[in-house]
Parts: structure tokens; sequence; C-alpha cells
């Protein structure tokens, strides 16, 4: 396994494990969350808009079903109030972990991967194939977040990153509120195919990355 892919495992485990014991403890369950949004719609969409963009700025430090997230948004504000929260959310929570990575990922990766020169050939490498993992980082809950931390601590110039996030993140949001916003109890489906679809279109496009383009070996200068 190659330092990045190393590190990113890593990562991706430390986010999967605050999902378990969120899960665990019963925090942000789908059940609350529909709840919370419901009491919300009582109120208005605005309120509805805040508590989707809370929750996944939240998905930052502990892991949410972000999808069901967004198309709970979109069922319960509509596709335009639902897909502008969904997206402000995600943004906030990329532009929060590429920051906080820049600052203080060096510490991490000092301790993950301890040869200079690995170090500098790991940050060349998610550089050189950074922005296409960015834009199939919705293969999997867990990689987006995983994407905006390396990029802050790659040095991945910011207005590369925010292009190849919002790139990937303002259709995904608006698509997925748009279904959540069709779709009713008694009929879920486009929520349902809309949810395979992502899954299946990003697979796709994350296996095609890894086959032709990670297994190219990079040396550090």
């Amino acid at each position: 396994m190659t330092s990045l892919l190393k590190l990113m495992g890593l990562m991706a485990a430390f986010f999967a494990s605050t999902f378990l014991v969120a899960n665990t403890m019963g925090w942000l369950t789908i059940d609350q969350i529909e709840s919370w949004l419901t009491q919300a719609n009582t109120l208005n969409a605005v309120t509805v808009a805040a508590i989707v963009i809370a929750l996944l700025f939240l998905d930052l430090f502990i892991a949410v079903p972000t999808l069901s997230i967004m198309l709970l948004g979109g069922y319960f504000a509509g596709a335009t109030v639902g897909g502008l929260a969904a997206f402000t959310g995600t943004l906030l929570a990329g532009i929060g972990g590429y920051v906080l990575s820049a600052i203080y990922g060096d510490k991490l990766v000092n301790v993950v991967v301890r040869d200079e020169e690995k170090r500098h050939a790991l940050r060349a490498q998610f550089c050189r194939h950074g922005v296409m993992m960015i834009l199939l980082s919705r293969s999997m809950p867990i990689l987006p977040e995983v994407t905006a931390c390396m990029s802050g601590i790659s040095r991945m110039k910011f207005s590369t990153f925010l292009v190849a996030w919002c790139t990937v993140n303002l259709p995904y949001t608006f698509i997925a509120a748009y279904a959540g916003s069709i779709s009713t109890l008694e009929n879920p489906k486009p929520a349902i195919l809309t949810a395979i679809g992502f899954t299946v279109f990003f697979w796709l496009g994350w296996g095609m990355l890894k086959r032709f383009s990670l297994k190219t070996p990079l040396k550090a200068d």
C-alpha cells in the first residue's frame, strides 16, 4: 500500500469510528434527524435549511448520513431551499476540512509517514490525482471529508480545491434535494433511484481511477 492510500485509509477509519460511536450511542440516527426536520418544518423552511446546513457541516467531525439528510432537506424544504442548504453545508465542511488540515495536518503526516522522501511523494501524488479524487469522492460517505483534508495536507491550491469541490457537490446536492422533493412516503422511488444511481456512477469512476491512475508509480524528487 502506498503512503498516500495508507494515510487516506487511516483518516477514513477515524471518520468511520465516529459514525460507529454515534450510532452505538443512538446519536444522529435517521429517525432523530427526520424528527428534528419534521418539527422544524412546522415553523418554516429556513429553520429546516439551518438544521440541514448544521448537520452537513458536522459531518466534518462526526460522520452522518449525508445523502439521507440532503434527500430529507429536499422533502421538507423543497428542491431550491433544500439544495441551497445542502450545498452550503457541504461547502462549509469542505473548506473547514481543507483549512484545518493545512494548519494541523503535518503533525499527522509526520507520525504516519516518518520518511521525509515518502512524505514528499505522498503530497506530490495527491496533487497529481487529487482533483479527480475530489470529483469522485461521493462514491462513499466518508471519502469527501478525507479528500478535503488531504487537499489541505498536500497544499493543493485553494482555488483548485474549491472549483473541484463545487463541481461535484453543486449538482450532487441539488439533484439529491430535487429527488427528495418529489418523493413521498407512499412513493419513495425517486429518492431510492437517485441513491442507487449516485452509488453506481461514482463507484465506476473511482474504480477506473484506481485501475489506471493510482497504480502509476510516482518517484519523489
